[in-house]
């Protein structure tokens, strides 16, 4: 390989200096390209530069300047990498400055996949990276294939490149498709197909992004052929309500540039075919297609046309605000967090996408209040929000209790069968807590719910179609799940569709009012005449902790302290004794080896009966025939305290 990339180097150099063409006649674009390097971008052919990835904050950057539109070209990345998945390819969808803001690919190739800069955060700009396939794309605009030796720098001539623009409504390059390799055959036209697939979907998504920011006005849908006029249009003007242009798709755009000097942009429909605004109701789609062919001006060209209604005006005809309100639910959940509440305004804008939804944290990080918030923030409010912990329902019990049962299907089974969790959440959310602990064999199930949005219980023949909306959560890192094997690679694909991560509360710029908010939500559940306070020298102490069961363990720490306090206010002395004297309490020993003795035969029992129940005090005081709150003063009284 040394070898080669020398010879490689030696060949760009020629090239550059004008002394040999080296074979290149026959493809112009990677000769100019190569020269630009050289020329223009001030590029070195003999330093072999390994692949630049941007850190997540600056990754972040760029995400956040695409938001809406990278939730569309989402479903485009899918898809495309489902026609190529096990084939080796690396799906990257890069903004318009050549860093990659979305990746497909295979998990069990990670290392080299970063390693190439075939990953999410790399930087493909032709000024940075040479002649590549995101990178020349960039600079002309056009589809194309940069195969192994037409790389500028020889670091990267492995690899061979498909790349294909994605421009916006107003003709300007919003982003690029990339499909890669890491190894391919030595012959170009090997990844015609991919070209081929690489500028379909990157049709898709352009015409999707389209139809979604022109929602509110009217959209003019042409195709040359009648029959695919409705599934796959290949023209699309966006017109206001006077009839003048105001969007258009990169192909409207290369159609009328034919026949017309100036841009489109402010043109009245009436100018570019025989058409008036006045017309345009009379080009829905219910009218028959032999009747919807119209001629463009200035040629003898034919388009089949397809209206489509405005989706929603004011009452002046004006566009509402795209103002993204945030619903009460999910600003509820922080109150001077600044990282958090960006997490909000994001889920926001997510609250009525039917993309699934990942969410991460440290346990207790309030992942199921934030699924909740995001199902009650949305149009499914009115539907059931079904929570399931995967980690706590039993391999053998799982499938049945998911996907439900047909009548007789196994011995046990209900007489009239029973609809399984994700057929309870039809309408509604379906909220799958500790997604990584669900066993391999339901996640091909579950990802048939998804992709196909239907259900086959146990036992049944047909399956049953659902409308749900699935939140997963989980604390671990689901990408190390899958390069281990136990996790699917397509449903982690699948189900993070958005990502949100929480903040651990260690890490909130909000606490104190974490604190006040737990203190209220204690008030009123212990219906007390006067509301619940907290001293300056607790609050201080609580600030200071490090919360490692997050909002759980700040639940757990406020009901004991509501338990045991005097007159209303909590005070240190009211406060789990692990929090007061950290040092008496070392979470790596267990907590059966503390001296009970002196308090008797009570504390040792009420203490192995904690221990029995997990810590759960709800469990625990039932056992004991106890109120909660008697069990907590019991506690306090015996010197007993949860491990952290």
């Amino acid at each position: 390989m040394l070898a080669e990339k020398k010879k490689h180097i030696e060949t760009v150099v020629q090239v550059a200096e004008a002394r040999s063409q080296a074979g290149l006649l026959q493809d112009q674009i990677i000769r100019e390209s190569w020269m630009r390097c050289v020329h223009d971008h001030k590029l070195d052919p003999t330093r072999m530069q390994e692949a630049i990835i941007l850190p997540s904050d600056r990754v972040r950057e760029h995400k956040d300047q695409l938001e809406d539109f990278l939730h569309i070209a989402r479903h485009g990345v899918e898809a495309l990498y489902h026609h190529v998945a096990g084939l080796g390819y690396a799906i990257l969808l890069t903004d318009s400055h050549g860093v990659t803001v979305d990746f497909m690919g295979d998990i069990q190739l990670d290392a080299s996949l970063r390693k190439a800069g075939l990953y999410l955060g790399s930087n493909w700009h032709e000024t940075v990276a040479g002649t590549c396939g995101v990178g020349t794309c960039i600079t002309t605009g056009e589809a194309l294939t940069v195969h192994l030796e037409d790389h500028f720098d020889a670091t990267h001539i492995p690899l061979t490149c498909t790349a294909a623009p994605v421009y916006d409504p107003a003709g300007r390059l919003k982003a690029v498709l990339d499909i890669s390799l890491l190894t391919s055959p030595s012959d170009k036209t090997s990844q015609h197909l991919a070209l081929q697939l690489v500028r379909m979907y990157a049709h898709k998504i352009e015409n999707a992004y389209f139809l979604h920011h022109y929602r509110d006005q009217w959209i003019l849908r042409m195709s040359t052929a009648p029959e695919f006029l409705e599934v796959s249009p290949e023209y699309l003007l966006a017109v206001d309500a006077s009839g003048k242009v105001v969007g258009y798709n990169h192909l409207a755009e290369k159609l009328f540039k034919q026949h017309m000097s100036t841009g489109l942009m402010g043109q009245s429909i009436s100018d570019l075919i025989e058409l008036t605004v006045n017309d345009l109701p009379n080009y829905l789609a219910e009218r028959p297609v032999d009747r919807r062919a119209l001629k463009i001006h200035n040629s003898l060209q034919v388009v089949f046309l397809s209206v489509k209604w405005p989706a929603r005006r004011s009452m002046s005809g004006a566009e509402e605000s795209t103002t993204v309100v945030i619903p009460a639910e999910l600003k509820a959940l922080t109150q001077g967090d600044t990282q958090l509440e960006k997490q909000i305004a994001r889920a926001a804008r997510l609250a009525n996408s039917p993309i699934s939804i990942l969410v991460t944290g440290e346990t207790g990080s309030g992942k199921e209040y934030f699924a909740k918030a995001l199902h009650q923030s949305s149009e499914r409010r009115d539907g059931p929000f079904i929570a399931v912990n995967c980690a706590a329902i039993p391999d053998s019990l799982i499938e049945s209790e998911l996907f439900g049962y047909a009548p007789g299907s196994f011995s046990g089974a209900a007489t009239k069968g029973r609809k399984g969790l994700i057929q309870e959440a039809d309408g509604g959310t379906l909220f799958l807590d500790e997604i990584g602990d669900m066993p391999k064999a339901m996640q091909t199930r579950l990802l048939r719910v998804l992709s196909e949005k239907e259900v086959v219980p146990v036992g049944a023949q047909r399956p049953v179609p659902v409308n749900v909306r699935v939140i997963a959560a989980t604390h671990c890192n689901l990408e190390s799940r899958v390069r281990e094997g136990v996790f699917r690679d397509d449903l982690f694909y699948r189900l993070n569709g958005a990502h949100f991560t929480l903040p651990p509360v260690r890490e909130r710029k909000d606490l104190s009012w974490l604190i006040d908010r737990a203190i209220s939500q204690q008030s009123r559940n212990t219906c007390q005449q006067h509301p619940l306070s907290i001293d300056a020298e607790a609050r201080a102490l609580l600030m200071r902790h490090r919360w490692p069961g997050n909002l759980r363990e700040l639940t757990n720490v406020m009901d004991f302290a509501a338990a045991v306090c005097v007159d209303q206010m909590i005070t240190v002395g009211d406060l789990p004794e692990y929090l007061v004297n950290p040092d008496l309490n070392d979470p790596d020993s267990p907590l059966i080896a503390r001296d009970l003795s002196r308090h008797g035969k009570q504390a040792v029992e009420l203490l192995g009966e904690l221990e029995s129940c997990q810590w759960n005090v709800t469990a625990a005081a039932q056992n004991l025939g106890i109120s909660r709150m008697t069990l907590y003063r019991r506690m306090k009284q015996h010197g007993i305290t949860p491990p952290r």
